[in-house]
C-alpha cells in the first residue's frame, strides 16, 4: 500500500529510499493492437486471445519484444505474460513496456489494477487504449523495478513449481 503523502510504499527492499513516481500507463508501455490471424499459414508463433493460446500461426506481431496481454473485450481483468515470437487476436491488446521499465514490474502494476472499474460497455466487458494509458500507477527507479520484478517471477516459479508436485 502507497503512503499518500510521500509516494513511497510502506514496505520496501533495504537501500531503496527514493520516493516512486505517478505516472500514466502511456508512460510506460506501449498499448499495441492485436490482429485477426485467419489469413496466417500454420506455424510456429503462438497465437493468444484474451482466454490464452488458441493456435499456432507463420508470423508475429511482436518478434523479439515480449509483452502484457490484456483483454479488449471479454477478459480484461487477466493480464498476463507474452514471451515474444507471438500473435494476439483483435480482441487483446499487447502492452510492450518502454526501455526505462521492468517487464515482470509491469505486469504486476498490471495486475494491480481494477481494470473491471474500467468497463466501458453495457454487456462483454469491454476496455478501451485510451482506459489503459490514462490509468496512473506509482513508478520506482529501474533499479528497483529490477528488484520488485526479480522478486515476483521468483514467487511465480516457486508457486508453479508446488503446483507441479
Amino acid at each position: 500500500m502507497m503512503t499518500e503523502q510521500a509516494k513511497v510504499p510502506a514496505i520496501r527492499f533495504a537501500g531503496f529510499t527514493d520516493p516512486w513516481k505517478q505516472r500514466k500507463f502511456s508512460e510506460i508501455v506501449d498499448v499495441c493492437s492485436g490482429r485477426d490471424y485467419k489469413h496466417l499459414d500454420e506455424g510456429p508463433i503462438p497465437v493468444y486471445g484474451t482466454g490464452g493460446y488458441m493456435t499456432s500461426v507463420s508470423e508475429a506481431l511482436s518478434h523479439n519484444r515480449d509483452a502484457i496481454g490484456i483483454g479488449r473485450k471479454g477478459t480484461i481483468d487477466k493480464p498476463y505474460l507474452l514471451k515474444a515470437p507471438f500473435w494476439t487476436v483483435d480482441t487483446l491488446f499487447y502492452a510492450i513496456p518502454k526501455s526505462d521499465i521492468n517487464l515482470e514490474f509491469a505486469l504486476c502494476s498490471f495486475l494491480n489494477v481494477d481494470w473491471k472499474s474500467k468497463d466501458e460497455s453495457t454487456g462483454l466487458p469491454s476496455l478501451s487504449k485510451e482506459s489503459i494509458n490514462e490509468t496512473v500507477l506509482s513508478v520506482p527507479n529501474v533499479v528497483e523495478q529490477n528488484h520488485l520484478g526479480n522478486f515476483f517471477a521468483d514467487l511465480d516459479r516457486l508457486i508453479t513449481l508446488h503446483q507441479r508436485k
